[in-house]
Parts: C-alpha cells; sequence; structure tokens
C-alpha cells in the first residue's frame, strides 16, 4: 500500500532560464497516507512547501518543529532536513523546489531582516495560488513558461517577506542553543572561530545568530571571543613562567603585539606589567 499520494514534474530549465532567472527545479502536490519520512540534504535548491491540511513535524537546524495546515516553510536545502506526517492527521502539502543565480542572495536577505524559514500567514491562499500557476505552467510548456515561472516564484518570496509571523515550537528554545553557543565559545576561545563555521556547527542563519547573541548577552560574537582569549591569557602570566609571545599565540592571536594592544585596552597595563603585579613583583 502506497504510503502516500503525489502529482510531480520536474522541470530541467535553459541556459538563459539558469543564468537570468529564478527557475523550477520540481513542483507538486503531496498526501500523506500514512506516516513517511522523506530526507534530503546537500541540494543545490531551496524548497518551499504550504501545509494544506493535516499537521506532522520538519526536523530541521538540528531542531523539531510541529507543523500544521495554514504553516509555511522556506528551505535551504544544502542543509540536512527531513519532514514527515502525522500518524492521526495525514497532511497534504503543494510545494516547489525552485533555484537560480540570486536564490541564496534572497534567502540571506529574507533571514537578514530578521523572519524566520517557518511561518504562519495571515492566509496561504496567495501562497497556493503561485504554486497552481507554477504547476499549470509546466503543465502547458509554452514558450513563456520559464519567464512567468520567474514571476511566481518571485510572488512566493514577496509573500514571504510581507506576510512572515515566526513560529517558536515548543521544542524550539534559541535561548537554550545560545547558551550552547557561548559555552562553546568560552571553551575554545583559544582556536580560530569564524560565523561561518560557528553557525554552520550549530545550524542556525549565521545573520539570525549574530543578533539573537549580542540580544541574549550584550556583547558580540567576537567581543566574547576577546574576553576569553584575555581571561585565559591573565591566568597563564599569572601561574606560568611561559614568554608573552608564547602565551599569545596559546590564547589565539596570531601576533603578539597585537595581543599586547589588545590586552592593554582590556587591563590598562601591558601582559608584562599585569604578570609583575598579581605576581606582587613590584
Amino acid at each position: 500500500m502506497p504510503q502516500s499520494t503525489s502529482n510531480r514534474i520536474l522541470a530541467t530549465p535553459s541556459a538563459y532560464a539558469r543564468k537570468h532567472y529564478l527557475y523550477v527545479q520540481e513542483t507538486g502536490t503531496l498526501t500523506s497516507l500514512e506516516p513517511h519520512i522523506s530526507k534530503r540534504q546537500n541540494l543545490n535548491s531551496y524548497l518551499f512547501f504550504a501545509v494544506l491540511s493535516g499537521s506532522g513535524h520538519l526536523s530541521y537546524e538540528s531542531v523539531r518543529h510541529n507543523i500544521k495546515a495554514g504553516d509555511c516553510v522556506w528551505l535551504d536545502c544544502t542543509k540536512a532536513y527531513s519532514h514527515e506526517s502525522s500518524a492521526h492527521d495525514p497532511w497534504q502539502l503543494m510545494w516547489i523546489h525552485f533555484y537560480g543565480s540570486q536564490a541564496k542572495a534572497f534567502y540571506e536577505n529574507f533571514l537578514s531582516s530578521g523572519n524566520y524559514f517557518l511561518f504562519r500567514p495571515q492566509s496561504i491562499r496567495p501562497f497556493t495560488f503561485a504554486l497552481e500557476q507554477i504547476y499549470q505552467l509546466q503543465e502547458e510548456k509554452f514558450s513563456l513558461r520559464e519567464l512567468c515561472s520567474h514571476k511566481y516564484i518571485t510572488d512566493i518570496i514577496t509573500l514571504c517577506f510581507s506576510d512572515n509571523k515566526a513560529i517558536l515550537t515548543e521544542e524550539y528554545s534559541i535561548g537554550q542553543k545560545l547558551k550552547q553557543v557561548h559555552n562553546y565559545l568560552l571553551e575554545n576561545c583559544h582556536r580560530k572561530i569564524n560565523l561561518d563555521d560557528l553557525a554552520d556547527a550549530f545550524f542556525i542563519s549565521k545573520y539570525h545568530l549574530s543578533r539573537a547573541y549580542k540580544k541574549a548577552y550584550g556583547i558580540t560574537i567576537g567581543n566574547t571571543l576577546t574576553a576569553g582569549r584575555i581571561s585565559r591569557a591573565k591566568s597563564l602570566l599569572r601561574f606560568s613562567a611561559d614568554s608573552v609571545d608564547s602565551i599569545a599565540a596559546d590564547c589565539g592571536f596570531q601576533d603578539s603585539a597585537y595581543f599586547i594592544k589588545v590586552f592593554k585596552n582590556a587591563e590598562n597595563l601591558t601582559p608584562s606589567e599585569y604578570r609583575r603585579k598579581w605576581q606582587g613583583l613590584t
């Protein structure tokens, strides 16, 4: 017995569409008859889907989210994700995978503007209308199909910006994730850490991470790293005989002159002055 029924159209864009348009990769509808997990990752694609009826859950960025009729989702498919219809309330979805030269820029702007990939619009009808038009265009295959599909994909993106109300499920706790990030920074401050790697490690948008972290802790991620490195340096200055150059390297500073400058800005003392003062040599 099939676990779901679906209508799906796979599209093969022209070279012109790949270069100039947002283009359809595949689109369709899905009606689940029983729970079935769909998993994907490492796709050069963006997935948008609207839940027409029923309910289920989505796992994305290491967090499980309950979703139900009326919810919309816009995902970056380079990241691992999975979704599954509930057993007692099977869902029906309308969806599109799309891509294009400007797709990444649209998505990053969407997130950096404070929006969230899971949201509940006032009405999903404008979204489903655009999806219906896109599906029909793929069936008809007339000469302006790719241009018109680009127009309707752009309509969906515009709606995502203009009618986005984030859904924070019970399982999702940004505060808990930020605490994990904070502890990681303090434990690994002597290592080279950049925002992109940190965002990938904790499965969260770097834009959302930067804003949320500063709001929660009152300082930037960079300032936390610097403070952790200075604290580590102070301990080594007091309780070891290591040279200033060695301590600078051990605390994640590539250049000892820069370390001395940063340390003095923080403590109003050079590392050597700090060592003499706290070791009771003056």
